[in-house]
């Protein structure tokens, strides 16, 4: 039995596998983002802020959103605030593309600059693998999304192992001395809350998955699962980055800066491959957001969305990507991110663990006594 089409798998790991794969390439996929969120606060202190903060913030976060998604149906990020913020819904959506042309830009210039690095390829012929590969599943709609994904994350969990396992076999003694004798230094604790917030507003971008899901138990176990799932790769990298450690600072794409020390030609290709691969589910579950909340529209009316919309906005959301990406990897990271924080915050976090709980109570008291 292929276990990635079993119901089991589809309600307890596929929202979490989605997630991951949204969030890495804005949230480790360089491993620069570990460092403007958790090393710059100190080894130890980042470390900790990762492994309790940030985890705890996406699991639970991931429960409540999947629950509130369950009871009202709201498989799209429209509806999903619509039932949310009513008529202020429309305060997530313009965070969220302030976040996903930002994403979308760092998504751009590490395309380009796998392919250039790897094989000696144009620029630009990276972006364009990047873009039609984002095309072609977003065409597919959220079946094939979801099996591309799942498979690609077990790939992903294994050269992420593998680089690890590496990286302590050569720098083990080092990484040890540097995390032990790592220093805590104020705000790690808000770092941590920063990292997990801005990458928290992806979450209403997955919820096409949540249709898997039946009873509470399942959403909760879910969103549990999916904290979990999204934070370990991003542990494996950051220990990994402490072999390297203060160096490692200043560097634009630390991921490729480890592979070369380690010295690993087939190692650095493959994971540079999987990385790509990683892109295009990025770029995929942001981009299909957009197709869905616009279709959501059309099924209110009755109609249904053309599909030249969705290749008009597929295309057109890349494009706009890609001129984003001129304005350099490390302003985006350390700017942009900081900046819609605080959006994601306001507007999706606080309102879902307080009016979010309390629909819920409400809703599950009501169909008691219906």
């Amino acid at each position: 039995m292929n276990i990635v089409n079993t119901p089991t798998f589809k309600k307890y790991f596929v929202p979490g596998i989605v997630f991951q794969s949204v969030v890495i390439a804005g949230g480790y996929g360089t491993g620069r983002e570990l460092i403007e969120f958790f090393l710059n606060y100190g080894v130890l202190g980042g470390f900790i802020a990762m492994c309790t903060v940030s985890l705890l913030t996406w699991s639970i976060i991931c429960a409540v959103s999947f629950e509130f998604a369950r009871i009202f149906k709201a498989y799209d990020y429209r509806t999903f605030f619509m039932k949310l913020l009513g008529k202020f819904w429309f305060l997530y959506e313009i965070c969220y593309f302030g976040i996903l042309l930002i994403v979308l830009a760092v998504i751009a210039a590490t395309a380009g600059s796998i392919l250039q690095e790897l094989f000696g390829l144009n620029y630009w012929i990276g972006v364009m693998g990047m873009m039609i590969g984002v095309g072609l599943l977003v065409f597919n709609g959220n079946e094939a999304i979801e099996k591309f994904l799942s498979y690609w994350s077990f790939l992903l969990y294994a050269v992420y192992i593998i680089f690890l396992i590496f990286s302590f076999t050569k720098f083990g003694s080092s990484i040890k001395e540097t995390l032990f004798n790592g220093e805590v230094e104020s705000g790690f604790i808000i770092g941590g809350f920063k990292y997990a917030w801005y990458n928290l507003g992806v979450i209403p971008v997955i919820l096409f998955t949540v249709r898997h899901i039946e009873t509470r138990r399942e959403a909760i176990g879910s969103g549990l699962m999916a904290g979990v799932i999204g934070i370990v790769p991003g542990i494996f990298l950051y220990l990994a980055m402490l072999g390297q450690y203060p160096d490692v600072l200043n560097v634009t794409v630390p991921t490729n800066y480890l592979l070369g020390i380690l010295g690993l030609p087939l190692l650095q290709m493959t994971f540079q491959i999987v990385l790509f691969g990683t892109l295009i589910e990025t770029g995929t579950g942001l981009i299909y957001a957009v197709n869905e909340r616009v279709s959501s529209v059309y099924i209110e009316k009755g109609k249904e969305m053309p599909n030249w919309i969705t290749t008009i906005l597929t295309i057109v959301l890349l494009i706009i990507g890609v001129i984003v990406a001129q304005f350099g990897l490390i302003g985006l990271i350390a700017k942009g991110y900081g900046s819609m924080t605080w959006g994601f915050f306001l507007f999706f976090v606080v309102p879902v663990l307080t009016i979010g709980i309390w629909k819920i109570v409400k809703q599950s008291k009501e169909n008691i006594n219906i």
